[in-house]
């Protein structure tokens, strides 16, 4: 999952006041956000110039496990992740030839892989910064990371050396920095594992990785053809009403959602309209006049009318074939990863997520935003959540 192509449309304000959360056109009424259910989350985190959405979701969704658990506020390091990850990723890539994904890029099942494998660090312990910039700027090393283990595949020797992945592993350290095998964190001394499992509680084996297709059977798990997936992790599949079941059923118990979503839908409009909506993009009950005047505009103005965001109107009625349509289009791909953190519903009564995003405070929301249930039933590729925050009766038909 990558940082979101930009493009947006409108210049507006956001604002908050009162408990109320504002979105809109200026001229216009706007949207308008009452909350319904807020869990317990810690601050908006900035992935800057770096495609690791997935590890600043990831450690967003534990530092509000932990906070669930009533264990202390942590800010746990993205960063280690990205370099356990990198390591793994090169010995993988190798081993196939170069014929799998080799980038920044990952999916939520990482941090639960990482978690397990090789623990978690704080943020004091690992800021993941030694490249003389105060935010996280990869393009240098996610390009001289490419061409290390594409030399290495090519092979001119005719023979792998013994040590091709110590310089792989010496590169991602002098961006990164050297991980500690031990430190020191609130007077206790403690490993990655260690910190992960005494410390924060985090058991990759308690969360489940859940997504809606209807190219593999229901309630069986399948490797999800995407690039990042990498690991070939396996998902657990249900029905797209069961999905929506799953995140309002987790967020009304007090469980938060990590969230996989598509993000270049014109209705993804989050830097200047704080939301994420599907606009009908043909207008329904029109009468005979209406119907000829809307045919004789040209795309442009279309787009323009479906497109206006100057207050909530009606979304699609997203179906399981209409997401499964979009996926095998590739207009559903896996983009990037956020962490929905509550519910609230605007003026007319329709419910929407809020979401934690991991670019800083880049909009008058302070880096979050609303998603609409049809936003996410069209444009999630995958969820993570508690296997405790489960429905029952989709915890047996997953045999958990």
């Amino acid at each position: 999952m990558q940082t979101i192509k930009k493009g947006l449309i409108l210049t507006l304000s956001l604002w908050l006041i009162a408990g109320f959360s504002y979105a809109g056109n200026k001229d216009g009424e706007g949207y308008k956000f009452q909350s319904i259910k807020e869990i317990p989350h810690t601050s908006v985190k900035n992935q800057y110039r770096s495609g690791t959405c997935w590890s600043f979701a990831g450690m967003s969704f534990f530092e509000a496990e932990m906070l669930r658990m009533g264990k202390p506020e942590v800010d746990l390091s993205e960063m280690f992740l990205v370099n356990m990850c990198y390591r793994d990723k090169a010995v993988k890539y190798v081993r196939m030839q170069g014929n799998t994904n080799f980038g920044s890029g990952g999916v939520l099942y990482d941090d639960l892989y990482v978690a397990n494998k090789y623990g978690l660090l704080p943020e004091s312990a690992y800021p993941g910064i030694k490249y003389n910039e105060e935010k996280h700027v990869h393009g240098e090393m996610d390009n001289v990371l490419r061409k290390m283990v594409e030399g290495v595949v090519e092979n001119k020797n005719k023979k792998l050396s013994p040590v091709w992945d110590e310089a792989v592993n010496s590169t991602i350290d002098a961006y990164l920095g050297t991980v500690p095998q031990n430190f020191e964190y609130k007077g206790k001394n403690y490993t990655p594992k260690s910190f992960a499992s005494d410390y924060c509680g985090i058991n990759g084996d308690d969360y489940v990785q859940i997504t809606s297709f209807n190219h593999h059977p229901f309630y069986q798990p399948f490797i999800l053809e995407v690039p990042d997936n990498w690991l070939w992790s396996e998902f657990y599949n249900v029905s797209i009403d069961e999905l929506q079941e799953i995140v309002d059923s987790s967020i009304e118990k007090g469980y938060s959602v990590l969230w996989a979503a598509d993000t270049s839908e014109k209705g993804f409009s989050t830097s200047q309209n704080g939301i994420a909506v599907v606009p009908e993009k043909v207008p329904t009950n029109m009468n005979d006049a209406e119907i000829a005047k809307w045919d004789s505009l040209s795309d442009k103005e279309k787009e323009a009318a479906i497109y206006k965001f100057d207050k909530p109107g009606k979304e699609r009625v997203i179906t399981q074939e209409i997401r499964q349509m979009s996926f095998d289009n590739q207009e559903t791909t896996d983009d990037h990863a956020m962490h929905l953190v509550g519910l609230a519903k605007d003026q007319n009564g329709a419910i929407y997520y809020k979401v934690k995003n991991s670019w800083g405070n880049y909009n008058d929301l302070d880096g979050y935003f609303y998603a609409s249930k049809p936003y996410l039933r069209y444009k999630t590729t995958a969820i993570v959540v508690n296997k405790a925050a489960l429905p029952e009766a989709i915890r047996k038909k997953l045999k958990l």
